[in-house]
């Protein structure tokens, strides 16, 4: 028993010493990376895994997968805000695109064009290969590296907002970032290991050392200082927010349509947002632009006044414009083709929507409204007297009651409070909590990127109620409702409604458990690898410089005791010399 386990041992100790040589793997990775099909070149043990211009280029990699890897998140997780990036270049190009998603797509190739090199680059350090990268993939890497900075330097030029996105993205995401993070850290330790231990020069081996602690380091820590509102105690989780349909379910039909009003019905909101202008014979009707190309067939009615601003059109005019086709050809949020025929025959035929038909809606379905009023411009007839015609649209023209209706304008409030003081006073702006109060505000209507769990809290201490604007991605719904955000506006009712609990929540007790868990599996593993690589690289010196002397040494006696055997049984056949020859041989085995 104990002769048969010292052979398993020997015999174990032998494979973990022997050097593998995966020579198809290796020449393909090699071919793939630096394009060096027949040839490759292996780093001695004691050298360095590649030149100082490679080393220089790999470090460009690393920079480049770094930043590829910080475009795509930023751009991925700005998903809410594709269709407001779209329209912005609508109106600055004038022409119909969808942008972001080619913009994803660019995000997306150069990623994974660069951790595929990346990959290629870790396998080969893994197999003990010095490193080539061909010219044409140093050409791509800097093409990649120099896009991404630009894509993100206009971007954030353009639309700075989507950085506070991005922030609120890491109170979701962050505790599964940490998992992955340390995940990938932990797989480097092979390569790192291994030529550190092979390295001579003090000077490299404690670069390597220090790069690579400070980072494993500073992952263990990060959540030591992680702050997410979805990290609840069990119990302690508010209802869902209320859905507010922005334009009404703009993913399903035409914005601003009765048909887009009634879809965000069917699909369980709550409240009804929409945006209304005065007409110059002083109708209110709901319009969001200036103008009227983008929502309307304009340019077809009336060619010569594409750039008139809405207002300045009569509502028999307005009456004649189809409000709906260009849902059909724009398809802006990539779903008009999931309607059914009836559907888009009904969507293709819409008209403007007047304030008086919108409010009727709202009466008959038990909804709450609320609007942006924008003022008509100059020379218009009712420039000064447009808060008034509204209030008579709500009053006395409609059937809904005042007290459905928030009032966001902010101009005249005080005079809007005194003709009439059921209308439910909502701000626009965060406000100090005296001024609010002073001015009956019961509702905030903020941007998302403004959330604040605390915040919150404190307007609720003082009945003051949170919406958020413009939420339409499941994650960030989530986090509103862990902050505790009383409604949002949302283009997506359809898609919000159907989510029964928030995604990524968990308790306290149950982060802790994940990250101590993982952070002590991972410092086992590296622990782990790192005494290996010191054992075999050991091993590997003591056999190489003990038996292989070339004058008067070991090699020698082995040597000349094969000669001996040789001599000795030259009569014999080859079958009987075998057992002394495995004798000798076996003896200066390392």
């Amino acid at each position: 028993m104990a002769s048969t386990l010292s052979q398993w041992f020997r015999s174990l100790r032998v494979k973990l010493l022997q050097r593998y040589e995966h020579q198809p793997f290796v020449s393909c990775l090699a071919g793939l990376y630096g394009c060096q099909w027949k040839h490759y070149k292996r780093s001695q043990p004691e050298g360095c895994c590649c030149n100082k211009l490679e080393g220089a280029s790999f470090a460009v990699l690393v920079a480049a997968f770094c930043l590829t890897l910080l475009f795509l998140y930023f751009w991925g997780q700005a998903k809410n805000d594709y269709n407001d990036f779209d329209w912005f270049n609508f109106g600055n190009l004038g022409f119909w695109f969808p942008w972001s998603v080619v913009l994803l797509a660019v995000a997306v190739v150069f990623f994974t064009y660069v951790t595929v090199l990346v990959l290629l680059a870790v396998c080969l350090l893994s197999e003990g290969q010095k490193l080539y990268l061909h010219w044409s993939h140093k050409i791509g890497i800097l093409v990649s590296l120099t896009v991404s900075v630009i894509a993100m330097a206009v971007l954030s030029n353009l639309w700075s907002k989507e950085w506070r996105t991005l922030l609120l993205s890491f109170q979701v995401t962050a505790p599964f970032l940490h998992v992955g993070g340390v995940l990938l850290m932990t797989s480097l330790a092979w390569p790192v290991a291994l030529h550190f231990f092979r390295m001579k020069s003090t000077v490299r081996r404690g670069l390597i050392m220090a790069v690579y602690l400070t980072v494993l380091l500073s992952l263990y820590l990060i959540p030591l200082g992680l702050y997410s509102p979805c990290i609840k105690e069990k119990g302690t989780l508010g209802p869902a927010p209320a859905l507010i349909g922005h334009r009404g379910a703009p993913m399903l039909a035409p914005e601003n349509t009765l048909m887009s009003f009634e879809k965000a019905v069917e699909a369980g909101c709550d409240s009804l947002e929409t945006d209304v202008t005065i007409s110059f014979d002083g109708v209110p009707f709901l319009m969001h632009d200036y103008t009227l190309q983008r929502t309307t067939n304009i340019h077809e009615v009336f060619p010569n006044r594409t750039n008139t601003p809405a207002a300045r059109f009569t509502w028999n005019e307005l009456e004649s414009l189809n409000a709906g086709d260009w849902f059909l050809s724009h398809n802006p949020f990539g779903t008009a083709g999931s309607l059914n025929a009836d559907d888009r025959q009904r969507a293709g035929n819409q008209s403007v929507c007047s304030l008086q038909a919108f409010l009727q809606l709202a009466a008959q379905t038990g909804k709450l409204v609320i609007f942006d009023l924008y003022r008509p411009p100059r020379d218009h007839p009712f420039r000064d007297t447009w808060i008034q015609r509204t209030l008579e649209v709500i009053q006395n023209e409609s059937s809904i009651h005042s007290s459905q209706v928030l009032w966001l304008p902010s101009n005249l409030r005080a005079l809007v409070q005194e003709l009439d003081p059921e209308l439910q006073q909502t701000s626009g702006s965060r406000l100090p909590l005296e001024e609010l109060q002073s001015n009956h505000i019961v509702k905030l209507n903020l941007d998302y990127t403004s959330m604040s769990a605390e915040l919150i809290r404190e307007y609720t201490a003082v009945n003051i109620t949170t919406n958020l604007y413009v939420i339409s991605q499941p994650w960030l719904y989530s986090l509103a409702w862990c902050a505790g955000v009383h409604s949002v506006t949302t283009n997506a009712p359809q898609l919000l409604s159907t989510i029964s609990s928030p995604l990524f929540i968990m308790s306290p007790d149950e982060y802790k458990l994940m990250w101590i868990l993982t952070d002590l599996m991972s410092f086992v593993l590296i622990l782990l690898i790192f005494f290996f690589h010191r054992w075999r690289e050991r091993e590997l010196a003591f056999c190489t410089g003990s038996r292989i002397k070339l004058e008067g040494g070991t090699y020698s006696k082995f040597k000349k005791e094969l000669s001996d055997i040789w001599s000795v049984s030259s009569g014999n056949s080859a079958a009987e010399r075998m057992p002394s020859l495995a004798a000798v041989t076996e003896h200066y085995v390392c």
